[in-house]
C-alpha cells in the first residue's frame, strides 16, 4: 500500500452540494469510496486556505489514486490533486541511491 495526499477545492456546484448534505456525510462518502478500492482512509479534513479539503489515505497503487482523483474530478464538484507521500524510511532509501548528475555549466 502507498500513502497519498489528496487536496481539493470545491466548485460552485460542489459547495452547493456540500451545503445540502453536510460535511460529515461527504466524509462518509469519501471513506466508502476509498475502502471500495481496497484502501484505507487515514484522515479527512476541511480547511480554510488554498484548499477546501485534505485527505490522506493508503491505496493499493498509483493507478488506484489516479482513478479516484479522475473519477471525483470528472463528477464536477471538486478540483482534485494527488500527491504521493513518503515515509521517513522511504526518504532515507531514496537518499542512499547514487545518481550521476552534472549541473548546467559545470
Amino acid at each position: 500500500m502507498a500513502r497519498f495526499l489528496f487536496t481539493a477545492t470545491y466548485t460552485v456546484e460542489g459547495i452547493s452540494g456540500l451545503m445540502k448534505e453536510g460535511g460529515a456525510r461527504r466524509a462518509e462518502v469519501i471513506q466508502a469510496l476509498v475502502e471500495n478500492t481496497g484502501g484505507r482512509l487515514e484522515s479527512f479534513d476541511f480547511a480554510l486556505g488554498p484548499y477546501d479539503v485534505y485527505v490522506i489515505c493508503d491505496l493499493p497503487d498509483q493507478q488506484t489514486a489516479v482513478a479516484l482523483a479522475a473519477t471525483i474530478r470528472a463528477a464536477g464538484g471538486l478540483d482534485t490533486r494527488i500527491n504521493p507521500l513518503l515515509t521517513p524510511q522511504d526518504m532515507d532509501e531514496a537518499l542512499r541511491l547514487k545518481v550521476a548528475y552534472r549541473p548546467p555549466g559545470a
